[in-house]
């Protein structure tokens, strides 16, 4: 079957019948690092007999969860990925992000699928120092592309960056509008194998993949078809603005939304709008209020002059008066998942102990 055959690995072709016993070598192997073992794990599990593997949730929104992820499911999602971004057998990509989770799951599926050269990693800040030649296609999280924005904006290591994982900074992105790397955001999750739509950097909307399609919930969520990725359509929590059945604006996340005074307010608009104005790290929480039944709370690091901060809000004319923060806190960090994810729920708590006390 499609999807079950070799791989190659550092310019090196595996076929399927030598495999497991390669991994399991490498894996008996005490001295090879750390993060390449869910590497040779994850090729154990896809070459097996089982039409399923094991996928963990990010654990950005509640607790992580383990799930069973099916092969062919896996597949379809490769195999559209292959094609959109043209990654034919002659083609190099670069894994830098870790396999034990989706992402860097489904880059080796693509390369069982696509048959091209898959350059291995170490997921590390700036994955981009130690690669000596340019390789056609990579994906990662926000904080690699920041630290790897001059070699992005050249365009002399990678030719196409897909990043997925959370939001981009404002400035990050103006950054990349000209970048010599052609970036796309991504949309998508554990639970669709992937990506399920994608917008080039500096794009309003984002753009179903193929076989997808879109619908809104009563609270205005999206609703995902994606029936070759997915066994049902799949009720998230993300709020958007539906354009089409084929493209949506993402608004913010149901789970995060911000009742001030009777209005819906939505954390990561406002955001959006204070990098445009701060440069320090910032956050938007809540906190409950006797009068608005919640009021929000701009969360920044410590260091950060709150004097300063307090005089660019009072300058600041993009947000309303229900937008604009009643009360500052600063943290000594923001508490990230795995996958360096903020846990917005972990911040709730702490800037509720730090007002309350």
């Amino acid at each position: 079957m499609k999807g079950y055959q070799g791989i190659k690995l550092d310019g090196i072709y595996r076929e399927k019948e030598g495999l497991v016993s390669f991994c399991e070598e490498k894996l008996s192997d005490k001295a090879i690092p750390e993060w390449i073992k869910p590497v040779y794990s994850f090729i154990l599990e896809w070459v097996s007999d089982s039409a399923h593997v094991m996928g963990c949730t990010s654990g950005s929104t509640g607790k992580p969860k383990t799930i069973r992820l099916y092969k062919k499911h896996m597949i379809a999602s490769a195999a559209k990925t292959v094609k959109y971004f043209n990654l034919s057998s002659e083609k190099t990509v670069l894994l830098c992000l870790s396999a034990n989770y989706i992402a860097g799951k489904m880059m080796l599926v693509r390369a069982f699928v696509g048959g091209f050269n898959l350059l291995l990693k170490e997921p590390t800040g700036n994955p981009l120092n130690e690669i000596q030649t340019k390789v056609d296609f990579a994906a990662m999280i926000p904080m690699q592309v920041t630290n790897c924005l001059n070699s992005i904006c050249q365009g002399d290591k990678v030719g196409v960056v897909i990043i997925g994982g959370g939001a981009l900074n404002e400035d990050i992105k103006s950054g990349l509008h000209n970048a010599g790397t052609v970036c796309y955001e991504t949309y998508g999750m554990t639970e669709t194998v992937s990506h399920v739509a994608v917008r080039r950097v500096g794009e309003a909307n984002f753009r179903a993949m193929p076989n997808v399609l879109f619908q809104v919930d009563s609270r205005n969520c999206l609703v995902i078809d994606a029936p070759d990725v997915l066994n049902e359509k799949l009720i998230t929590n993300d709020i958007v603005d539906l354009v089409s059945p084929l493209e949506f604006k993402w608004k913010g996340r149901y789970d995060n939304v911000i009742n001030s005074g009777g209005i819906k307010l939505f954390p990561e608009e406002i955001e959006k709008k204070l990098s445009k104005v701060l440069s320090a790290a910032c956050l938007v929480s809540s906190v409950e209020d006797e009068v608005l039944g919640e009021k929000v709370v701009l969360v920044v690091l410590e260091g950060c002059n709150i004097n300063e901060v307090k005089t660019i809000l009072s300058l600041n004319t993009s947000l309303s008066k229900y937008e604009k923060p009643k009360e500052i806190v600063q943290i000594p960090s923001f508490p990230c998942t795995d996958t360096d994810k903020i846990q917005r729920g972990e911040v709730k708590n702490l800037i509720g102990r730090i007002l309350n006390k």
